[in-house]
């Protein structure tokens, strides 16, 4: 069993202390982060436990030390070679004998002067000593002792190349350069000009003609004027369809299923778009950890391009505990165990469950602690290769300020991907509650029927940290209760926008809104759970979760029928792995269909980000600039993923 730390994703709502959330979490898939010792365990680049010894796994190994200097004093320039240096990046871990630190030297070389390269300096020069002798000075045979052996590795960078002459020739010739980034003038980079060879073979293949590609490259560098011509030649092919789609790797997967899945019917004109599409369909289904889509080398007897798909399959089962603290809100606990791939075409059983409030000061027994259980089945490709047929049965029984709630449910549904950018969803859900609040202080029990309806825009460029896009949903609930005869519709929308102000992408400007409505029913005929709640970590900060709005004489909320949502962010990267945001939140909640003269409550804050490749850890600090008489202080958030 591999284990791992992480923040949860919830939230943490501080009352007028500070709220601390402890998360551990052991997963049966979980993926242990590498370590040269096979007893040392590290999370996030820090070694909790195990050996230091890294020499087991090398033979004669060799320790060194390693300083690489940059003329010129380009810091931003050093950082980016550091980076790309081999030597740089390994200095903790031993090479196998002199020998190796030969081999490790000359290759670094050559990635030095590839990274210079990338950066349009042709002129660049890079040495590279050990034990004081030039590289090129050293016998194959030599001998450096038992070190550690000192390397120092000096860069000249020399000049920066622009762009000079540029040509498109053979079926190229048409398209303008410019439109691909090669400007007189221009970026000169050979990560550029290889970035724009990619995008006019990709033009070419838009056209239907898979084996587009670059027959010749001509690159010039005028080292007087510092300046570079380029020439490149481009041959189009014939226009083809999808030949058979073959399918390796798969074990306890069917793979005529997952040939159905890419969607790539045979005949059917070539797209390149269509076959990027196939592959994060596949990846969608959860049952592979690595997909290849790739096209054949040329066109079958009946002039089609044959298409492969390699897989690697996850393993089938999968399981979890977690458990999280918090000084208000007491202990929880959570697990769930799922099986991927159920019946060989992609299907997936998930049961979990989760109790809370253990151990919280307003918790006189365990009748009021949170339980929540729920069994999820999903089947995809169910009328075609992006529909996906999901179903539950989930039984709750909650207590949060607002109401005390016991409630279980069946519901079935089906989604639909558009468009890598389009989706829509609906769903049949039918669920018995027995909920107690304000308006009937002896619970009321209620059997709704209900018809969720949901269509989601979303062409973020990253999920969890987007630099650009933006995301737009549109839901809608008609319901009816048999036991109260209350009819009513719920809607909702959300928008979020992300742009970058620069060109690093350093600094983003993000925006949210939400806002919905309730129709055909007074609020207390309306199901407390299914009202609306503003505040908290996903909502405003600086308030208590539920926080805004009305309230009984008691102090609690009662929810209301329409509310609005407004944040704003300025999400600032200040290293590689530190950012900061400050952000304004407003929110407000009204007992009728429209806000009217509800007034809005304002939290503003600042934000810590920790970026990890798979998103940011985030804890978020904020007040509540016009707080009510029992609306906290502060609030501590804290989550995986920014927060919208």
């Amino acid at each position: 069993m591999a284990v791992e730390s992480a923040l949860s994703s919830g939230r943490i709502a501080a009352g007028r202390g500070v709220r601390l959330l402890l998360v551990a979490l052991l997963s049966g898939t979980a993926a242990m982060t590498h370590t040269p010792s096979a007893n040392a365990f590290e999370l996030f680049g820090f070694k909790l436990f195990g050996s230091d010894e890294e020499d087991d796994d090398v033979v004669d190994p060799l320790h060194y030390t390693v300083t690489l200097t940059v003329e010129g004093g380009d810091e931003k320039l050093k950082d980016d070679l550091d980076e790309a240096s081999s030597l740089v990046q390994d200095v903790e871990r031993p090479v196998s004998g002199s020998l190796g630190l030969l081999a490790k030297a000359r290759s670094d070389r050559e990635q030095l002067v590839a990274a210079l390269y990338a950066q349009a300096r042709y002129d660049g020069v890079v040495q590279i000593a050990i034990a004081g002798q030039s590289l090129d000075d050293i016998a194959p045979d030599a001998d450096f002792g038992a070190g550690p052996v000192p390397v120092t590795i000096t860069i000249d960078p020399g000049a920066v190349f622009t762009l000079d002459e540029i040509k498109l020739e053979g079926d190229a010739a048409n398209l303008m350069p410019a439109e691909f980034g090669l400007i007189p003038g221009g970026n000169a980079g050979s990560a550029a000009i290889l970035r724009a060879e990619a995008e006019i073979v990709r033009r070419l293949k838009e056209d239907g003609r898979p084996l587009a590609q670059v027959t010749g490259r001509d690159v010039v560098a005028d080292h007087e004027t510092a300046t570079l011509d380029v020439t490149l030649a481009v041959e189009a092919g014939p226009i083809a369809g999808y030949g058979p789609t073959t399918v390796s790797g798969a074990e306890t997967m069917d793979p005529g299923f997952t040939a159905y899945v890419t969607g790539l019917k045979e005949g059917r004109q070539y797209s390149p778009r269509e076959v990027d599409e196939a592959r994060d369909r596949l990846l969608a289904l959860g049952v592979f950890s690595s997909v290849t889509v790739s096209q054949g080398t040329a066109l079958d007897a009946n002039g089609q391009i044959p298409i492969e798909v390699e897989v690697t399959e996850r393993k089938l089962r999968y399981y979890g505990v977690g458990a999280t603290y918090s000084n208000t809100e007491g202990l929880g606990i959570e697990g769930y165990w799922g099986h991927r791939n159920l019946f060989g075409r992609g299907e997936t059983l998930r049961i979990e469950g989760s109790i809370g409030r253990i151990g919280d000061d307003d918790v006189s027994d365990v009748s009021k602690l949170n339980y929540n259980a729920a069994i999820l089945f999903e089947k995809p490709a169910v009328v075609g290769p992006d529909s996906k047929f999901f179903s539950r049965f989930r039984t709750v029984y909650e207590h949060p300020d607002a109401y005390d709630r016991f409630s279980t449910e069946v519901a079935a549904g089906l989604s639909y991907q558009f468009t890598r950018t389009q989706s829509a969803s609906v769903e049949a859900s039918l669920e018995y509650e027995d909920v107690t609040d304000f308006f009937h202080p002896d619970g009321q029990r209620h059997l709704i029927a209900s018809l969720p309806t949901q269509y989601v825009f979303d062409n973020r460029d990253n999920k969890l940290d987007p630099k650009r896009g933006f995301r737009a949903l549109a839901f809608a609930e008609p319901a009816h209760d048999f036991l109260t005869g209350a009819t009513f519709v719920k809607l909702r929308g959300e928008l979020s926008a992300y742009r970058a102000i620069d060109d690093a992408q350093r600094f983003v400007l993000a925006g949210r809104v939400a806002t919905g409505s309730i129709f055909g029913a007074s609020l207390e005929q309306i199901p407390a759970d299914r009202r609306f709640y503003v505040g908290g970590g996903g909502s405003v900060r600086g308030y208590e979760y539920q926080g805004i709005g009305p309230k009984d004489p008691d102090g609690n909320p009662i929810g209301g029928r329409s509310y609005m949502e407004l944040s704003t962010e300025l999400r600032v990267q200040v290293t590689e792995t530190i950012g900061i945001v400050p952000f304004i939140d407003a929110g407000a909640v009204s007992e009728d269909e429209f806000l009217g003269s509800a007034g809005f409550k304002v939290g503003a804050g600042v934000g810590l980000r920790y970026l990890m490749p798979f998103g940011p850890l985030r804890i978020d600090a904020a007040v509540p600039l016009n707080p009510g008489p029992d609306d906290p202080d502060f609030g501590i958030y804290a989550g995986v993923g920014q927060a919208f």
